[in-house]
């Protein structure tokens, strides 16, 4: 079944067709690393941790390349707000970055570029670009783009020259032809990192880092190039025009990267988040309060295109369905009693084609939940289950992982991660696990001695603080409810 892709720059789905059968090179544009990541860093990495691990669930081979931008203008600046090192500050938050992504399950990329070590190759391409005639260096230690050379400039956000040129401003200190034009190389200032280059000291502009970086690690031209759509305008038209005009034909945008994927923003209170509005939110501070699980399962609920909107509510309600998920599967995994899996019923090429279908998480989980409801359901059927029924629940259980393993959930066993989740939502409803436990062991007491008053005294008075009790075969448990 092909895998379709909504393309940014054509604005419709077309089948994946990767350059050399069987492999895709696949470019993410990483942060700039300058603080801690935030729920749009988790948004974006999520989404494109599920793509590469669905193309190569696919059979496809990956290359998967995320860059770390090191050198830029807002680096600088709280670098030397700190008196720190900009490139030493950005390698700490690079590190941090790092953590975040580890907890919400994501993949390591194949290859981490860094443009404060990728100095050479951009001044190269920088050099070509002046050397063709489509940049020019005006004197003063700057390199520009001439926008005007590249017919296409402006497709991937669908913005004509003219829109353009009604915003366009040149900044004090700028010697441009053209208010259009853009920075590759900009010339040392006092307090900015510096190399050195043919047009003198200096650092690279924003956009001509990531076209550096795609040449050395995926060449002139790759399969699929995905960031935020926040990127769109104006980094990746720059880029692709930076990129078209050095490594390509010099006028068609779709010579560099064959597809671009971009996702969608998240929204507070159906605001895009942002810290000018005061409803920023990193990925540290929301994991203080949720498992990290349950933010992936919940980042997965929106198509990856869409905006979607951000809340405690909404965030517990996932975690909720997750634990239910993982409920199930223990309960399958009980029921099966060590049974050889069956044939199965096909729940894994069902999902995986919905992912075929532009990656579609939402009717993944759609396909996901109804499985679960049956498989809880036979779970949950009284009298002794045919070595039939145990086989399908054993089978069931292996594709539900399989799935997950495409997710990045599901994996844990889910004694394990059911526990996890519980004692994230006691510790947000400030339940006393411990005092919890104090209370079982009373009413254990109670039940032991027959005074079964005081042990639905103790049951109730759990439930009103929002603990329920499940007494069952091995023992009692609790959960919040």
């Amino acid at each position: 079944m092909p895998i379709l892709i909504h393309d940014t720059l054509l604005g419709s789905k077309h089948e994946l067709t990767p350059r050399v059968p069987g492999a895709v090179g696949l470019y993410a544009c990483g942060p700039t690393v300058y603080d801690l990541s935030h729920l749009g860093h988790a948004r974006c990495y999520v989404v494109w941790d599920v793509v590469v691990r669905h193309l190569r669930a696919r059979g496809l081979a990956v290359k998967y390349v995320r860059n770390f931008t090191d050198v830029d203008d807002k680096i600088i600046k709280r670098a030397n707000e700190r008196g720190e090192d900009p490139v030493a500050l950005a390698a700490r938050f690079a590190d941090e970055f790092h953590r975040d992504m580890d907890a919400l399950g994501c993949l390591r990329p194949d290859v981490e570029p860094r443009v404060s070590e990728h100095i050479p190759e951009i001044v190269a391409l920088i050099g070509s670009l002046v050397e063709k005639g489509f940049a020019y260096a005006p004197g003063n230690g700057d390199v520009y783009f001439a926008v005007r050379r590249f017919p296409e400039y402006g497709k991937l956000s669908g913005r004509n020259l003219d829109d353009l040129l009604a915003g366009a401003r040149v900044a004090p200190g700028e010697v441009k032809r053209d208010p259009l034009d853009f920075a590759l190389w900009k010339g040392a200032k006092p307090g900015e990192p510096r190399w050195p280059s043919p047009w003198g000291e200096g650092r690279p502009g924003w956009h001509i880092e990531c076209s550096a970086m795609t040449k050395k690690h995926l060449g002139d031209t790759f399969d699929l190039h995905t960031g935020g759509k926040d990127l769109v305008f104006p980094h990746h038209t720059n880029e692709i025009a930076q990129s078209v005009c050095a490594c390509g034909d010099g006028e068609h945008a779709d010579t560099y990267a064959r597809a671009w994927m971009h996702n969608g923003f998240v929204e507070i209170d159906d605001e895009k988040m942002s810290k000018s509005l005061g409803n920023f939110f990193t990925v540290r501070q929301v994991l203080e309060r949720f498992e990290a699980e349950g933010l992936r399962f919940f980042l997965l609920g929106t198509q990856y295109r869409r905006d979607f909107n951000f809340s405690d509510t909404i965030l517990n309600e996932a975690e909720q369905r997750l634990g239910y998920l993982y409920e199930t599967l223990r309960k399958a995994d009980q029921v099966a009693g060590g049974a050889a899996p069956g044939a199965g019923d096909g729940l894994v090429e069902r999902c995986r084609a919905a992912l075929d279908d532009d990656f579609n998480t939402p009717q993944v989980l759609g396909i996901l939940a109804e499985a679960f409801t049956a498989a809880n359901a036979l779970c949950d059927q009284k009298g002794k289950r045919t070595p039939e029924q145990r086989a399908a629940l054993a089978a069931f259980a292996r594709e539900a992982r399989l799935v997950g393993e495409t997710l990045g959930v599901l994996q844990r066993p889910p004694a394990e991660a059911l526990l996890a989740l519980r004692d994230k939502a006691a510790g947000r409803r400030g339940i006393d696990g411990a005092a919890v436990e104090a209370k079982l062991a009373e009413r254990t007491a109670a039940r032991q001695a027959k005074d079964f008053a005081r042990s639905d005294a103790i049951r109730d008075e759990l439930l009103a603080q929002g603990v329920a009790i499940m007494d069952g075969a091995g023992g009692t448990s609790w959960k919040v409810v």
